[in-house]
């Protein structure tokens, strides 16, 4: 069993910044959930594992460096049932440090090549391994979704707006069952309001919330970054003493910040923002 803390911590952001638009930021540390499966990890995993310890093995996939695999793998170590992450891409010895951890931690790892990863496996999969609860790349499912819903629950002061990072879109998803407006911020380039509307038609039967999404602070793409985001982390890490994720975290707070700058946001306003 995992030892998280919930609810995870809310405390208030003091930045200059904020202050001279009028601006209250809430962070919600969900960062600090668990070191093993932290965050929307967490949150993604909690309405699975009850099908994976009745499958008795948990199947997902990833890429060579995922954070989804290590989360699943820790998962599976502790509560007792396999694992198995279907990793993107060619096999590469000795295994990097993402998938060392996972392989330590008992998952049995396989490899995709790009062009077979993205076409229908699952037969194929069930054929190899055998009976498996299915969790898709990212956690993507109805019941991470469920769990993504939860956080509201422990959000105890009234606000405004809620700012969250969006990969799959699954924590968007969730988040965005809120009537306070959520305001998603992907970090790959791609158009991904389809995925985030999907996910709430599998898990709620149609749009729910009052929900956007900022296009224009990807820089560049999925894992991609660029001087001026890597300035904003040195700045951030200097006012406030927390290192932001770069590949999430750092683009939402970025966008955040930039929103307030250009008086996005009324004086008065309070707002929420996620980390993982």
């Amino acid at each position: 069993m995992l030892d998280v803390q919930l609810p995870s911590p809310l405390s208030e952001l003091h930045d200059d910044r904020l202050d001279s638009a009028g601006v209250r930021v809430l962070l919600k540390r969900d960062d600090l959930i668990h070191p093993e499966v932290p965050g929307n990890k967490w949150r993604k995993l909690k309405y699975n594992l009850g099908p994976a310890l009745e499958a008795g093995t948990l199947l997902t996939f990833g890429g060579a460096y995922s954070n989804h695999l290590r989360a699943v793998a820790a998962a599976g170590h502790h509560y007792g049932f396999a694992t198995i992450g279907v990793v993107r891409g060619e096999e590469h010895l000795p295994l990097n440090p993402s998938l060392a951890y996972a392989a330590a931690h008992g998952m049995r790892l396989t490899y995709l090549d790009r062009t077979t990863y993205r076409s229908p496996v699952l037969e194929h999969l069930h054929q190899e391994f055998g009976d498996f609860h299915l969790v898709p790349e990212g956690g993507a499912n109805p019941a991470a979704v469920r769990g993504c819903t939860e956080i509201l629950t422990e959000i105890d002061e009234p606000y405004d707006a809620l700012f969250c990072a969006v990969g799959t879109g699954t924590t968007l998803a969730g988040l965005a069952a809120d009537p306070q407006a959520v305001i998603g911020v992907p970090v790959l380039k791609a158009s991904l309001e389809s995925d985030v509307v999907a996910l709430q038609q599998a898990a709620f039967g149609e749009r729910v919330g009052n929900w956007r999404l900022l296009d224009d602070y990807h820089f560049g793409g999925y894992a991609r970054r660029t001087p001026a985001l890597d300035a904003f982390i040195d700045d951030f890490t200097a006012r406030h003493t927390l290192i932001l994720d770069w590949v999430y975290e750092a683009k939402m707070m970025y966008a955040l910040f930039d929103q307030v700058r250009r008086r996005a946001f009324q004086p008065g306003t309070t707002i929420v923002a996620l980390i993982n």
